[in-house]
């Protein structure tokens, strides 16, 4: 894949959420939440200062973080379903 997101955003591949509950009952695709889980696939280069400075991006490619439940754009690329989003909608890096 050949993208690359712009200054302080950040591409991100939305993990699957269970489709099951601890009961066992399986939860349809119109009543499971949206996924607040990824993996960063791609980063920008950072957000500028007025002045020009360049503030490096906390997150990096491999990171699995937690987001917002309604933060970032879908979008589609090569048939897959990604996220992209400001690294400012992530809210931490969870452990590996």
């Amino acid at each position: 894949m050949k993208f690359k997101p712009l200054h302080d955003r950040v591409l991100i591949e939305v993990l699957d959420s269970s489709e099951k509950t601890a009961g066992g009952i399986i939860i349809p695709d119109t009543a499971q939440e949206k996924p607040q889980e990824g993996k960063v696939i791609a980063v920008g280069g950072g957000a500028k200062t007025e002045d020009g400075k360049l503030i490096p991006m906390d997150v990096k490619v491999g990171d699995k973080v937690l987001f917002g439940k309604w933060s970032g754009t879908e979008i589609k690329i090569d048939g897959k379903e990604y996220s992209i989003m400001k690294e400012s909608d992530i809210m931490g890096i969870s452990g590996k």
